[in-house]
């Protein structure tokens, strides 16, 4: 009997090797673009560690996933490490957290979030973190859609998934210490009802795909086992959150962090040096560039430093369309038409894809979708084989292929080119969905696609890439596809006043949309609605009656995302709302002097002005005064006073908060000169 003990042992232990050696030989190497032998890297030569909080930002609600990205400021929490995400808080108060089973990690598409999945087996399987785990399952979501109508138990669904586990006992996975990975929530078509879900607890009990995983998630099933599930935000709630031990959410990279994947990526230290010197200099494309597949297409763009450098987001996908159609056809040059032509074709085909499956919510196609598109399944490697980076076919469980853009927005770009390719073309059948006119006109249908954003979350960045595709000198970068350019200087005036009046009229848009408007408008280089508020800003006079609080939040935003900066900020000479007022205040990160004397502060009015202290040294004056500054908002001032990149050097309306606070009393005493821990300057 004791030898037969030692047998199972044996074979165990064997199973846990190879099972190891199968994980460190499918995650060892990283793929940016399509999973192609030439497009692999080792994940651990160009791994970044990514910036990873406890719980979730709060701010203004944003549709779109960029533009949220682009809206909201870093906090200053202490991060976690991916390796460290089921270790137990070590923050005060936290004792009930001891024992975290489930983890839920949030972040936009294309944040890092697979790729930290990655990370996180690569490690164990390398011995590196983690030594107690035994197994580790990864199930991502876009593979179980391919099998959520079968029945299964879930032994033999991890047979499946891991063959090499065929000689291990059913009964073991309750011996041990398992890791299960649920990556990508939000491509989920399965139906998760965690609470209403039929009760399985034996691995070898049979039911639907959707009833196991929600046993699992809910603990009935494996109730020892770990549990790791990535989202995109807006999925994220379909997981209640009594089910969850720990919300963790990914913010990219931070600057530091920003910097070294270039470094890694680009081996020329000088080139990488100007590209990391250039991305510096353009605020928009700093604060995308913290999105790591943003980054990874700015540096590739950027690479050719001596080029025309691309200044707006429809630009800078422009370029990176162009580069991934000469890697593969390197005799453009030599003007042969056959390729050209196929080559358009394909881009074409591609476009029609993304128009069609974004108009339905669509981020994840199959077969049936692309041959919709015109797209002969049999060749769609020659179709990702163009465009290497941008379009993606992947063979999952059972070889069934599944079809994505490598990131939401690609999709919207393409979709954007292939509704005014079909304005160039007359094609009337695509075009009647924005409006109903027997004669095509480029200012109804940019009015009709402005509108229809208001509608849809979806169409947000595809507006912002419909605009700057109408200008004539993107128009010029596309010339291969189209049959003519547009002369259309009146076209662009007349939806630059239409967009300004959405933005400025009595019409209640919610922030994200004001923001998104001001972007727009960029993308077609009208800064004139930015200069006009700046001019209001820095004198008495307001040529808007009033200010709601979503166009003060976006206001604040364009404020902050300009490369000059704002004399001074000061609400109160405003006639608005007191919340009106507070939405300005974040603007406050790029202003030399913030007058926010009664302005009644809130804790988080509070934050914005200590993030803006401890991440630029821009402020040199802030007037607090009559503020109703308290104890918990005090506090995170004066703690981002002690940041050594505060540059402050007055500071007024505080020496009473001061005086009176037992946790700053006799630290610093009013009217002390020199104790600000900038350069000596005035404190009263």
């Amino acid at each position: 009997m004791q030898d037969f003990d030692q047998a199972v042992n044996d074979a165990i232990k064997t199973v846990k090797a190879t099972h190891k050696t199968h994980m460190k030989n499918k995650y060892k190497h990283l793929f940016e673009g399509i999973k192609r032998q030439e497009n692999r890297t080792f994940l651990n030569r160009i791994y970044t560690q990514l910036y990873i909080i406890e719980g979730e930002r709060e701010g203004v609600n944003i549709e779109h996933e960029v533009l949220q990205m682009e809206t909201r400021a870093r906090t200053q929490d202490t991060p976690i490490y991916c390796n460290d995400i089921f270790k137990p808080s070590t923050k005060p108060g936290c004792e009930e957290e001891n024992k975290i089973k489930t983890v839920l990690t949030k972040g936009i598409a294309g944040i890092g979030k697979t790729v930290s999945v990655q990370k996180f087996i690569l490690d164990w399987a390398e011995e590196k973190a983690n030594h107690d785990v035994d197994f580790m399952f990864v199930l991502p979501f876009r593979e179980l859609n391919l099998v959520k109508d079968d029945q299964y138990n879930l032994h033999k669904l991890l047979l499946d998934f891991y063959p090499e586990l065929q000689d291990l006992p059913s009964n073991i996975y309750e011996e041990c210490k398992v890791v299960f990975i649920f990556d990508g929530l939000d491509e989920s078509s399965l139906t998760l009802m965690l609470s209403e879900a039929q009760k399985v607890s034996d691995v070898t009990e049979t039911s639907s795909v959707g009833v196991l995983l929600s046993n699992l998630m809910r603990g009935d099933l494996l109730p020892s086992a770990l549990i790791w599930i990535t989202s995109r935000p807006a999925a994220a709630s379909q997981i209640p959150s009594e089910y969850i031990n720990r919300l963790t959410e990914i913010q990219g990279f931070n600057d530091s962090q920003m910097e070294e994947y270039i470094r890694k990526r680009i081996s020329d230290e000088h080139q990488a040096s100007k590209i990391i010197s250039h991305i510096r200099k353009s605020k928009s494309l700093h604060t995308m560039c913290h999105i790591p597949v943003f980054c990874w297409v700015s540096s590739t763009v950027l690479q050719d430093i001596n080029a025309e450098i691309p200044q707006t987001l429809t630009e800078m996908y422009i370029h990176f369309l162009l580069i991934q159609i000469n890697m593969k056809n390197q005799k453009y040059e030599e003007g042969d038409p056959e390729k050209l032509q196929f080559n358009i074709e394909v881009i074409v085909k591609l476009a029609e894809l993304a128009y069609n499956q974004l108009m339905k919510g669509n981020v994840m196609f199959y077969e049936e979708d692309l041959v919709e598109s015109g797209i002969d399944v049999t060749e769609a490697s020659v179709y990702s084989g163009i465009c290497t980076e941008i379009f993606m076919e992947e063979s999952v469980i059972r070889q069934k292929k599944v079809y994505s853009f490598i990131h939401l927005s690609f999709q919207e770009f393409l979709a954007a080119f292939y509704v005014f390719y079909c304005h160039i073309h007359n094609n009337k059948e695509v075009l009647k969905s924005f409006y109903k006119s027997e004669q095509l006109c480029l200012f109804k249908l940019l009015k009709a696609a402005t509108d229809k954003s208001l509608q849809t979350g979806r169409l947000d960045l595809f507006l912002r890439f419909l605009l700057g595709i109408s200008l004539e000198s993107n128009q010029e970068r596309l010339q291969d596809f189209l049959t003519h350019t547009e002369m259309n200087l009146d076209t662009i005036r007349e939806i630059t006043k239409y967009i300004k009046s959405k933005i400025s009229g009595g019409e209640q848009l919610s922030a994200d949309k004001s923001i998104n408007y001001f972007l727009c408008l960029l993308e077609v280089n009208d800064q004139t609605l930015y200069r006009e508020i700046q001019e209001c800003m820095n004198s008495d006079k307001l040529s808007w009656k009033s200010l709601s609080p979503a166009q003060c939040s976006a206001i604040a935003y364009m404020i902050q995302m300009s490369d000059e900066v704002l004399d001074e900020l000061n609400p109160i000479k405003i006639t608005i709302s007191n919340e009106s007022r507070r939405r300005l205040i974040p603007a406050v990160r790029n202003c030399r002097k913030a007058l926010f004397s009664g302005c009644e502060l809130t804790d988080q009015c509070c934050e914005s002005v200590a993030t803006a202290l401890q991440l630029n040294s821009l402020l040199r004056e802030l007037d607090l005064s009559n503020s109703d500054l308290k104890d918990s908002g005090g506090k995170l001032l004066f703690d981002a006073l002690k940041s050594p990149k505060c540059q402050l050097e007055k500071l007024r309306g505080v020496a009473s908060w001061y005086a009176g606070y037992a946790g700053y009393a006799g630290v610093y005493g009013p009217g002390q000169t020199g104790d600000l821990p900038s350069q000596g300057g005035t404190f009263n």
